[in-house]
């Protein structure tokens, strides 16, 4: 079975402290392209939290966000009671040296300049760890079931899109009974318009003629293209990732529908050629999510 690259998914772990937000989506990419956005607290679990990440998820465009809500005020913000002493004393000195007399509002002053204030940042619990890993994970999980039911949807489409290219495939036989002998009927026509057939070497002529009706048939294009499509369906029931084989047996089936409609020199095939075309086309896009 096909997955999509596309998906979503959200968890929230709890704790006595804090709510804890985590967030992952996808997008189509040519190979894993991860970025994450972690507060402080979760900064040095990164190099975890990307190997999780690359263990389920193959390839793709992947935003990972974790954030959280304080229930009580954990941070702390501290008076640095040295340094707010140290420059209190150096204006002290300084006004007494000029003559100044200082009031209540040299604390506002002092306590603008630098490190008078502190943040006190504590270590995470390991167990809040255990608890923030464990929704990381079904977040991931259900990012996969999102790409699960988003590629039954597109194997649907694209599996309908190879049925219309087969279907097409078996119209073209009901045009193929009289095109080798009109064209052969054109060139007879031509050749009496032109040249004196009684000088003709008849032999040498139908050799000739069978060379030139040779690039004319299309049936091993026919047999080619069938059976790429056979396995274009047979490869999409295959365990993911599989997005990037579709994509090379799409290059294949539109070698074949090319070359058909090169060598089919009617254009009611044409027109089945150009349905082909369109159908292809639609799949190719697809493909393009499939990871």
């Amino acid at each position: 079975m096909i997955k999509s690259m596309t998906g979503y998914g959200k968890a929230f772990a709890e704790t006595s402290q804090k709510k804890i937000i985590i967030e992952i989506k996808s997008l189509n990419s040519k190979q894993l392209d991860l970025n994450t956005k972690l507060p402080w607290l979760y900064k040095e679990k990164e190099p975890e939290i990307r190997n999780l990440v690359s263990q389920k998820l193959d390839r793709g465009k992947i935003d990972f966000v974790v954030y959280f809500d304080m229930h009580d005020e954990e941070v702390a913000t501290i008076i640095n009671k040295s340094a707010v002493r140290s420059y209190y004393k150096q204006f002290t000195e300084i006004a007494e040296e000029l003559g100044i007399e200082l009031d209540d509002q040299i604390f506002s002053a002092i306590m603008k300049l630098p490190d008078t204030l502190r943040t006190e940042k504590p270590e995470m619990p390991e167990n809040e760890w255990e608890i923030v890993k464990a929704q990381i994970v079904q977040s991931i999980d259900m990012l996969d079931l999102y790409r699960i039911e988003e590629g039954n949807s597109i194997m649907a489409d694209m599996k309908k899109c190879i049925e219309k290219i087969l279907a097409q495939l078996e119209t073209i036989a009901t045009f193929e009974a009289g095109r080798i002998s009109r064209v052969r009927e054109k060139l007879q026509a031509m050749l009496d318009q032109n040249l004196v057939t009684e000088n003709i070497d008849k032999n040498r002529f139908e050799q000739e003629l069978i060379f030139y009706l040779e690039k004319y048939d299309i049936n091993e294009e026919k047999v080619r293209l069938k059976t790429h499509c056979d396995y274009f369906i047979e490869t999409m029931n295959t365990p993911a990732p599989n997005g990037k084989v579709l994509n090379f047996i799409t290059q294949e089936i539109g070698r074949e529908i090319n070359t058909i409609g090169s060598k089919a020199n009617d254009a009611s095939i044409q027109k089945l050629v150009v349905m082909m075309k369109d159908d292809l086309e639609k799949i190719k896009e697809q493909t393009l999510n499939v990871l």
